[in-house]
């Protein structure tokens, strides 16, 4: 493999990949632009020493284009790499959607079988998608690769398959044999299948469907996250490959990533936990730096299609005065349930698990409930929306996440198989709930369990009894065991209660019967039939049928299949269609939300241009980023249109704030910067910052907020008090979409307007978290003044020995941000305002220049430039600065200045070289006055910027940032360019940190001289040596690469002394470009006993010798 660079043009807070190729070829351009963020692209993952064995014939005809063939390249070299607890590394390729990464994948299985591991596993979603893979294998020239369903393959054939890729999906991967064959799961059989010293490939395609294995509070760890860990644990040798562009929308969801190597033996952090609570308590800007450091490292890669051309629309759909009506009923109905609730709680004296059991059910529908609403608030939107794109030549993706079909079957077997009506799903969620939860037991089996015959004298069944307690319902002693007279008052007494609570559950059985005439039908059935029926309607989903309206008018339910269509394939048959253009609108729900392809592709007869809706937003950012990406892809002829549907109803900007917090978490750690996701145009709905806000002490809507259980009313003194978790933004946003829609928008706009307040003052006190900072931004100039190395230990690989060490380096930059006199005179000269131009200003006898620029004639809002910071952010207006100052004469025809302005302007640039605001108007300045240094207002500031491997020196910074206490706490990543060119992006140190902490330190000067290098043991050891790799072989075909960072040349040895030795004689006496270009065709035997160490600018300083192989 040649080593390449990369050039990069930066627009905006992407960075534009060309790849340049200084030998060999390594592949085609990719057919579509595609961009890094320019944060993560400031960092350089490991030169390449791998070489593909992947034919010339795939990627001279470009079957696998050159970002592909990048990730299969770091794929396999990170599979070199052991970790220190013996286990393979793993590679993480987050690769946006649509950039091709089942291509990249079927390469690098490809890569696998080629030498000589035949066996290779690939899970994903779903089994739809194995079409998907054997098409991505043919079209890169591995025709001859197999691809066997997991599910296809019983136990006693398991042996039959000898070689090629078992196809699986996660839920396969937890399937339990009930047929008692040879293996009792799934798991066992691919175990099996493998070895136990299989060393072939496993590919985790969206991989984010294996997360939660580290649930949050009580939940407990899911089933597929368990069974991805313990296949990985039983096989240590597997080469891993973790793929997905949702990979890690949060830190605490890459638990199964075990084999990236962040967190265990050999690292700072010794468990995953310890690695959560390290990232999660410094905030975004922490995990910003995993993803920079996981790809300095080699195991990490991400790439996105540009958005060029896409376009972002929200659309908020005004509400009806009938929908008002409706929706406020509704609401009236909930108040009236929790009162129920509460009441029959009470009467049953109800026990706290149950309580809180109960409660879970009620806030969990009641929010699913007013989703419903919501969505149907839209419908008549989105159709009318859909038949104009249509008639405009264009065709309509329409994204859900939910079909109810789980309401619809069971209001089919209410009604023997038939329906009058397509069936509401808003209704289904608080019918089930009052069914299923209502604190109201059944009284024939209250009874038996108190110990009453009603009927015989017969005592319950054991299966009866054991069934009973599995719920309890009330704690008390039966009548059988009464011996006295108040207890068995107090059986009647609870025979009493049973028989209120069950009147109160027919009660709201019967109101909710009364307003299901108004409710919403099923949104997916009611927008198939208004545009146009299944006819016109390319339907991927995952529900097996549906609800019809025929051509006499009647309502019926049928089944999704086909007489020549399985119904395992029916999606992918409706999905040709689209692409055909048999059908020009299509609904996806999550079932088709992963894997499939609806962009306007080349290959395909449908070009029109994707207007993709999104009429339900998903409440997980990983269901978000799917959808969004199934119309974005590779190879289109045109880029998609976004339209998000967003009602009126303030309560539902809830969901569209979770969707931008997640997708703001998930550019920061997939992408390495949060801001990567800010044209989606949905910042302005991400309320869920972290701030606190105690809002119930000045919105008086107390009605509202007691019916949604914000505040609690006292049983018996009626007095009121605050919910315990009322601070808390999400539960409050969640809760008031059950009030009513007035009562909601204007709580809403009260709360809106306070978070912009609180934010704001959280910025001014330096407690919100920015994200990534921008330095040097604008007209200021970076210089870097000093650079401290240090060097951390790394792994070595299997067939050589890996010499690499990961750096972390301490920057220190300047950071000029004042103008000259000259510059001001010629922005000066640009002026032609009447008020522009400049003022002198007086402050204690002390008198000093600005210039001032108009920029809003309207509000009469000023640009000021001063001549220590330069130009000012904050615009002020002519009546303040008229205040303050005075403007300065000046002849126009001379172009003269006063030179008191003049004068005034150099002094305090010059002085405001190291003297800052206070001791230049004061004369003195109380922080240096006690030794400490001050900044404020100093034109030249400094800087120090931690880079490079942080991840690897996590710990030791985490404690030295806990041990300094103020405001400079936090983590704040930084972004700058120097005014060679040179990005760099880390976190953001001061010079206490630096001075007091970091000295101590093991260092390796900027200069790779003797006294920095730590010479290798003479006894063999793999882990032994720590130089840094430049100059490396290929162990094949013995043949070196010259890389761009320092090192050393390494070969396969087993055993080596070190001691130093003379250079060869045709290196002796050369300048060091002369050495460089000998070196490059020096014979294998004249420099394999020799290892050089280089600096970046390949000055050789220093040789190490080692016996030749």
């Amino acid at each position: 493999m040649p080593t390449k660079s990369l050039f990069f043009t930066v627009f905006g807070k992407f960075v534009k990949l060309i790849l340049s190729h200084l030998s060999v070829r390594i592949g085609l351009r990719h057919p579509d632009p595609v961009v890094e963020t320019s944060s993560l692209s400031s960092v350089n993952p490991p030169d390449v020493w791998y070489r593909l064995s992947i034919p010339e014939e795939t990627i001279d005809r470009g079957w696998l284009s050159a970002l592909q063939l990048e990730a299969i390249t770091y794929a396999a070299q990170q599979h070199e790499t052991f970790l220190p607890n013996g286990d393979r590394a793993s590679y993480l390729i987050g690769d946006g959607a649509g950039v091709g990464k089942g291509r990249t994948i079927a390469g690098i299985i490809y890569e696998n079988y080629l030498l000589g591991r035949k066996r290779s596993l690939w899970f994903s979603v779903s089994n739809d998608l194995k079409y998907d893979a054997e098409r991505d294998l043919r079209d890169i020239g591995a025709k001859n690769i197999q691809v066997h369903s997991l599910n296809k393959i019983s136990s006693k054939h398991n042996g039959s398959v000898k070689k090629g890729v078992i196809f699986a999906t996660y839920s396969s991967l937890i399937g339990e044999s009930q047929s008692g064959g040879k293996y009792k799961t799934r798991l066992k059989q691919l175990l099996h299948w493998c070895g136990d010293d299989f060393d072939g490939v496993i590919i985790f395609d969206e991989c984010h469907k294996a997360k939660n294995v580290c649930p949050i509070g009580s939940s407990k760890p899911t089933k597929t996250g368990l069974a991805v860990l313990e296949l990985q644990n039983k096989l240590p040798k597997a080469r891993v490959v973790y793929a997905s562009a949702t990979g890690a929308s949060e830190p605490r969801n890459m638990a199964y990533m075990n084999r990236l190597g962040i967190w265990g033996e050999g690292t700072p952090f010794k468990e995953f936990t310890n690695f959560i609570q390290a990232v999660e308590r410094r905030g975004v800007g922490a995990m910003e730096i995993v993803a920079m450091d996981m790809k300095l490292r080699g195991m990490y890669i991400a790439r996105q299609l540009s958005f060029t051309g896409v376009t972002f629309k929200i659309e908020e759909v005004p509400l009806t005065q009938d929908y008002i009506k409706m929706y406020n009923k509704s609401v009236r109905l909930w108040v009236r349930a929790r009162e129920k609730f509460q009441q029959a709680a009470n009467l049953m004296d109800a026990e706290q698990r149950m309580k809180k059991s109960m409660w879970g059910q009620f806030w969990s529908a009641h929010q699913r409930f007013f989703k419903y609403l919501c969505i149907a608030s839209k419908v008549r939107r989105v159709v009318q929306l859909a038949r104009e794109e249509v008639k405009n030549g264009k065709c309509v993706v329409i994204g859900l996440q939910s079909t109810g079909e789980a309401r619809t079957l069971e209001a089919l077997e209410e009604g023997g198989g038939e329906l009058n009506d397509f069936v509401s799903t808003a209704k289904g969620v608080l019918q089930s709930l009052v069914e299923k939860h209502f604190p109201a037991p059944d009284r024939q089996k209250l009874f038996s369990l108190l110990g009453i015959d009603l009927s015989v004298k017969e005592t319950p069944s054991p299966s009866e009894t054991s069934k009973e307690k599995k719920v309890p319902i009330i704690t008390m002693n039966t009548c059988s065991e009464a011996k006295s007279e108040p207890e068995e008052n107090s059986c009647v007494t609870s025979q009493d209660a049973v028989e209120d609570a069950q009147r109160m559950k027919r009660d709201l059985l019967e109101q909710l019967e009364q307003l299901a005439e108004n409710l919403p039908p099923n949104t997916l059935d009611e927008l198939i039939d208004e545009l146009g029926g299944p006819d016109i309607v390319a339907e991927m989903t995952g529900r097996k049928g549906r609800v019809v309206s025929n051509d006499d008018g009647t309502i019926s339910y049928e089944s999704r299949s086909e007489l020549d269509v399985p119904v395992e394939i029916l999606n992918l048959t409706e999905k040709q269609r689209f692409m055909d253009g048999d059908k020009n609108i299509a609904i996806i729900s999550e079932a088709a939300s992963s894997g499939i392809s609806l962009q306007a592709d080349r290959r395909v007869k449908n070009q029109r241009r994707r207007v993709h809706m999104t009429l339900e937003l998903p409440w997980s950012a990983d269901r978000a980023i799917q959808q969004f990406g199934r119309t974005h892809r590779s190879n289109q002829v045109t880029a998609p249109e976004y339209v998000f549907l967003i009602s009126e109803l303030a309560g539902e900007q809830r969901f569209a704030s979770i969707v931008a917090k997640r997708l703001e978490s998930l550019g920061a750690l997939t992408h390495g910067d949060r801001r990567a996701t800010e044209t989606r145009d949905l910042s302005r709905f991400n309320f869920d910052n972290k701030v606190r806000l105690d809002y119930t002490h000045t919105v008086k809507i107390r009605n509202g907020l007691i019916g949604v259980g914000l505040i609690n009313v006292e049983d018996r003194s009626g007095v009121l008090s605050l919910d315990k978790d009322y601070n808390n933004i999400g539960k409050f946003l969640n809760r008031i979409l059950g009030m009513e829609v007035h009562q909601q928008n204007a709580l809403f706009q009260y709360f809106s307007d306070t978070l912009y307040a609180v934010i704001q003052n959280a910025k001014k006190t330096g407690r919100y978290d920015m994200g990534i900072l921008d330095l040097g931004s604008g007209d200021e100039k970076v210089k870097k003044v000093d650079v401290k190395k240090f060097l951390t230990p790394g792994y070595s690989t299997s067939g050589h020995v890996e010499l690499y060490t990961k750096l972390f380096l301490c920057v220190q930059v300047s950071v000029e941000r004042g103008m000259s006199w000259e510059d001001a005179t010629h922005v000066w000269a640009d002026q032609n305002g009447p008020d522009d131009g400049f003022y002198v200003q007086v402050r204690n006898n002390k008198k000093i220049s600005i210039l001032v620029k108009e920029v809003n004639l309207k509000k009469r809002l000023f640009m000021v430039y001063r001549p220590n910071i330069g130009k000012q952010v904050k615009l002020e207006t002519y009546a303040d600065i008229k205040k303050r100052s005075k403007k300065v004469l000046h002849y126009c025809s001379f172009i003269v200045l006063s030179d008191d302005a003049k004068q005034h302007w150099i002094d305090q640039y010059n002085s405001s070289a190291n003297v800052c605001s206070h001791a230049y108007w004061r004369g003195n300045c109380k922080k240096v006055s006690v030794g400490l240094q001050c900044e404020i207002g100093l034109r030249c500031r400094t800087y120090y910027v931690l880079c490079g491997s942080v991840l690897s020196v996590w710990t030791k910074v985490e404690g030295v940032l806990a041990s300094v206490s103020g405001a400079n706490v936090k983590m704040q990543i930084v972004r700058l360019r120097t005014e060679d060119g040179q990005r760099i992006v880390g976190m953001l140190s001061n010079k206490y940190i630096i001075d007091v902490h970091l000295s101590s330190w093991p260092c390796s000067s900027s200069k790779c001289g003797s006294n920095s290098i730590r010479r290798a043991s003479a006894t063999p050891s793999t882990h032994s040596v720590t130089y840094t790799p430049c100059f490396r072989a290929d162990v094949a075909s013995r043949q070196p690469f010259l890389s761009r960072h320092t090192g050393c040349v390494v070969f396969n040895i087993s055993g080596f002394v070190s001691k130093e030795d003379s250079l060869p004689k045709q290196l002796q006496n050369q300048s060091s470009a002369g050495q460089e270009t000998a070196l490059r065709g020096a014979k294998l035997d004249d420099i394999c006993s020799v290892c050089f160490l280089f600096t970046t600018s390949t000055r050789l300083n220093h040789g190490l010798c080692f016996p030749s192989t």
